[in-house]
Formats: C-alpha cells, sequence, structure tokens
C-alpha cells in the first residue's frame, strides 16, 4: 500500500513504521493497530504529556507534530533541558512506559500536536493475541535506541555545526519516510533554543553553527524551515549515513531497493 492508501484506510496509524517494517502487518494487523487508541487529544506548543516519575497507564502515538523527549536540571538561571529525542509523525513516543510504568524524562510538544493514547490494557492483549504486531511495537522501541545511540556518539566526535547538521539529515530522512519532507528540506517548528537542547550547546553557538551551515551554501534555517539546495554537501558535512534509521541503506529491512516517497499533497 502507498503511504496515501495507509492514511486514507488507517487516519491513526498509517505513518507507523513505514517505510521500515510497516510492510510485513497484515491486513488484519494493521486493523487492530488502529483500533488500539482510546482517546485522540490535541496539544498546544509546549505541553507536557508525560511528567518524569508520574505512573503511567497508557501510551502515546504521535499523529501531527513533533515530540522532544528531555530530561530538565536546575541551575543558577533556572530550568535547562537536554533534548535526548525528536520524534515525527508515526512515532509510539512512550511505549517504555508500557514496561516502566513510569519515565525518568518528560515528553513536550514542540508546537502544535495531535496525539493518540493507547491504553496499557489494550497493549497486553496485543502481546497475548498478536505475537507479530507486538514484535514490530518492540522493534520501534529499538528504533529509538539506535537513534538515541548516534546522537550520542555525534555528541562526543562532532563540532556544533557539524552536530545540527546531523541532525538537519537525521531529520530529513524520517519525514521523507512519512511523506513530510520536501525536495529542498522540510518545515518544523523548531527553534534555535530546541536546536541547542538536542546538540549540548547554548543558543548563542547555535545560531553561530548555524550561520557557518548557511555561509557553506549547505543548509539554512528560518522560522523552523529547513531549505538546503545541496543535501549530499549537509549529509556528507555530518558524517550522516542512514542506516541506522533501518529504512534504506545496508541495513534495510526492505525488499530491493527503496524509492524515494514524495511528499503528499494538501
Amino acid at each position: 500500500m502507498t503511504l496515501e492508501e495507509e492514511l486514507r484506510e488507517f487516519p491513526l496509524t498509517g505513518r507507523f513504521l513505514f517505510g521500515r517494517l510497516r510492510h510485513t502487518l497484515t491486513l488484519d494487523e494493521r486493523k487492530a493497530l488502529e483500533n488500539l487508541p482510546e482517546e485522540v487529544a490535541h496539544y498546544e506548543s509546549s505541553s507536557r504529556i508525560v511528567e518524569a516519575g508520574t505512573s503511567c497507564n497508557r501510551s502515546t502515538l504521535l499523529i501531527e507534530g513533533f515530540i522532544i523527549r528531555g530530561l530538565e536540571k536546575r541551575n543558577g538561571e533556572g530550568e535547562k533541558r537536554s533534548a535526548l529525542s525528536l520524534h515525527v509523525p508515526g512515532d509510539f513516543v512512550d511505549l517504555h512506559c508500557f514496561a516502566l510504568k513510569r519515565l525518568d524524562h518528560n515528553v513536550d510538544t514542540v508546537g502544535p500536536a495531535k496525539i493518540a493514547y493507547v491504553p496499557h490494557e489494550k497493549l497486553r492483549e496485543v502481546l497475548r493475541d498478536k505475537p507479530h504486531l507486538a514484535r514490530l511495537l518492540w522493534s520501534s522501541t529499538l528504533l529509538d535506541a539506535a537513534m538515541h545511540r548516534q546522537w550520542i556518539m555525534k555528541l562526543e566526535q562532532l563540532t556544533t555545526p557539524r552536530r545540527i547538521a546531523h541532525i538537519f539529515a537525521e531529520l530529513w530522512r524520517r519525514l521523507e519516510m512519512v511523506g513530510l519532507a520536501d525536495e529542498d528540506g522540510f518545515q518544523t517548528p523548531l527553534t534555535q533554543v530546541d536546536l541547542a537542547e538536542m546538540c549540548g550547546a547554548t543558543p548563542v553557538h547555535a545560531n553561530r553553527a548555524l550561520r557557518e551551515l548557511r555561509e557553506r551554501g549547505l543548509a539554512e534555517f528560518r522560522r523552523g524551515r529547513l531549505f538546503s539546495t545541496d543535501r549530499a554537501g549537509l549529509e556528507e558535512y555530518a558524517d550522516f549515513s542512514a542506516d541506522y534509521l533501518y529504512g534504506e541503506g545496508q541495513l534495510s529491512p526492505l525488499p530491493g531497493p527503496v524509492a524515494v516517497r514524495p511528499r503528499l499533497s494538501t
């Protein structure tokens, strides 16, 4: 099924693992996945979806918008957040809650977001009755871990401009998988402060890094929109390889070559 067909039939869950393992789901499993949410909610920007340490009895599927998982620490200037991961539409954000019952980090929206809540009781039914679907839910948490490992490594190895370039390159690929990127970039609600939190820099350093990317002709970031006419150059500068995203490349679970999917028409 194409992405358009998936979203027409399964508007809440059609982007889940699209471009990765979704093709292995049977129609029955797709229907079961679509029936998991018990509530759909809309949130404004900077809304807290899950507070660190609070008890969880449901997990969150992101339908529209962006979500950051982060840790906060108080210093002399107030609360400082370290952004640990960024979620895009189609991601199950906090399946970890199903096993752990409490998270050690916060889950916050970046810009407006539309989410679906899946009660843990329904996830237990999936584990009991649909082992293949359960394995794919588990796979989605393993994808989170793979991206987290890359963020840790790049934080240690790369300069701030290259770290931000890597964030752009990764996000471009992930949004492309779910039909939300263009040939010359993508739109987000991210700010320079968000980018600084994601790459362990100050907003001042993030601003300088963005200027360097612009002066190199690799990328321009304005009001949350990334523009680039040299995607290959951006990825090379970021030392980016998409293998760890398990879409295209050496680790791809897809049968045969994967074509780049165009943005959905609106």
